[in-house]
């Protein structure tokens, strides 16, 4: 068995496979792909241009969302989507994978091209940071997303069915970029989203991921 991930390493939707794999125990190679200066025929391997790309032998699949399901039944245990006591329940299923769009759609084009991109990426492009693009992700579109959060996380560890799981991934992974921008949920404004994250970026997945990313930041 050979499992390769395409893709770059700061990307959150790249970070949330390599969490899954991590969290499974399964070795893995991450090929640094960059959507910018992709190699040749990457096209035919994800023909919307994106990453990450999952490589596991002869087989090629595209889109985080489509690898991390194959992940989950490829390598069932731990399970990451909806379990509870009793096994996988419909509703709580259906739940993970709401919360993963809530973060891929609703979170990311904010996190993602409007705070992560306009302060960090730029620079590191040698363009001027847009601070302005930044200050209105911060203070008209992220709030009522993290107001949302902070409800449905209220006093429970998880986001669903009481165990870690795709949901939470897919949540943390952006909140990583945020961190990257130095960037964080105000505590006294959310307190449990605030110590939500902090307690999954402190997880050895997240954690070994983080440090990978800081010291490539550091070196740009």
């Amino acid at each position: 068995m050979s499992l390769t991930v395409l893709g770059s390493p700061l990307s959150p939707f790249v970070r949330k496979v390599r969490v899954v794999l991590l969290e499974k125990g399964m070795e893995y190679v991450l090929d640094p792909v960059r959507t910018s200066a992709p190699p040749e025929g990457f096209r035919k391997l994800s023909p919307l241009g994106k990453i990450p790309v999952l490589r596991d032998g002869d087989k090629t699949l595209p889109d985080s969302s489509v690898i991390c399901a194959y992940l989950e039944r490829r390598f069932p245990r731990p399970p990451l989507y909806g379990q509870d006591s009793y096994g996988q329940d419909d509703y709580a299923y259906a739940r993970s994978l709401w919360f993963e769009e809530f973060a891929d759609s609703g979170l990311f084009p904010a996190v993602g091209p409007g705070i992560y991109m306009a302060l960090v990426g730029a620079p590191r492009m040698g363009k001027p940071p847009n601070t302005e693009l930044a200050q209105k992700m911060l203070t008209e579109i992220l709030p009522p997303l993290f107001d949302y959060l902070e409800g449905e996380i209220g006093a429970r560890p998880f986001l669903v069915g009481g165990a870690f799981g795709i949901a939470d991934i897919s949540v943390a992974s952006q909140f990583v970029n945020l961190r990257h921008a130095d960037v964080q949920a105000d505590a006294a404004r959310w307190p449990q989203l605030a110590a939500y994250v902090e307690r999954l970026h402190a997880r050895p997945s997240f954690a070994a991921l983080i440090a990978e990313e800081e010291k490539i930041l550091a070196q740009s």
